[in-house]
């Protein structure tokens, strides 16, 4: 399934946090949402899925605008993992997984269903703890959890909001190259919020770098990884290497910490008083 974004804009009150952005994803892609913090990649994301609806702008999926499709409808073929749930409820991981089958279920679980909630706590690796309760489970655990229900779903299109911000290196490694997989074997669309540059350049086809509400750079990560983007971006220097993992951006220095460092020294407290105050600091 394909997703074309056209002119979307959001605002929270008075706020404005996605400004006519436009971007495109084609079937079996796997790209990257990627920009600093509060730049609007979290809000892009649940504006896909319908969870907040653009006040301006449309969304098509496959053609047809998304606010078109009914709630149920969507969820058959749209799944989506948020960084991690707020509310933690006692569930056991079986159930947790079983609830991404509520698009499908009428009268009660069938076979059919049970089937499917299997093969994906295998393949997320999850299937020896299915029995084990959310609330007694790491964050990275759950999160891997999270990532499953949405599968469950058997969805054409997976969105999921920082996948590894909770994972340890190993699993960082083993989520992004099963989300790959997926895209690459079963045709599945994947769109993934990233911080980490260097894993979202390995791991996409695509990147959208996003900044202040626009999208200020998109396509192959060679292309938008680049000292000229991640400078006016992010606001710092680094290297970019091009070697057999692809793009490799090394930050070397923030450039906004420059000045701020040589005025703090400058402002050092002497002799235990800082500047003009009439109090004297005690350790």
């Amino acid at each position: 399934m394909k997703i074309d974004v056209r002119a979307c804009s959001f605002s929270y009150g008075i706020q404005l946090v996605l400004d006519e952005i436009n971007i495109q994803v084609k079937k079996g892609e796997v790209v990257s949402i990627v920009g600093p913090n509060g730049s609007g990649k979290s809000t892009l994301l649940r504006c896909i899925c319908r969870v907040l609806q653009p006040q301006e702008g449309v969304i098509y999926l496959d053609g047809k605008n998304a606010a078109h499709y009914k709630p149920r409808e969507l969820a058959r073929f749209l799944g989506y993992v948020p960084q991690d749930e707020a509310e933690v409820f006692p569930l056991t991981v079986y159930e947790a997984v079983l609830l991404g089958r509520k698009p499908y279920l009428t009268w009660g679980v069938g076979p059919r269903d049970r089937e499917v909630v299997q093969r994906v706590l295998g393949f997320m690796k999850i299937d020896g703890f299915a029995l084990k309760y959310l609330n007694e489970m790491s964050g990275g655990e759950r999160q891997r959890v999270l990532i499953a229900r949405a599968l469950a779903q058997e969805p054409e299109v997976l969105l999921l909001d920082e996948p590894i911000s909770n994972l340890d290196i190993r699993h960082q490694l083993e989520v992004l190259g099963l989300l790959r997989a997926l895209a690459q074997k079963g045709r599945m669309t994947v769109v993934m919020v990233m911080h980490d540059l260097n894993l979202a350049a390995r791991f996409s086809e695509k990147l959208v770098l996003i900044n202040e509400g626009r999208v200020f750079a998109a396509g192959e990560p060679a292309a938008v990884l680049n000292p000229a983007n991640l400078r006016a971006v992010y606001g710092v220097v680094a290297d970019v290497a091009h070697n057999s993992l692809g793009v490799q951006v090394v930050p070397l220095r923030s450039l906004s910490w420059e000045g701020d460092i040589t005025a703090y020294l400058e402002q050092r407290p002497v002799d235990g008083v800082q500047g003009d105050s009439p109090l004297p600091v005690s350790i």
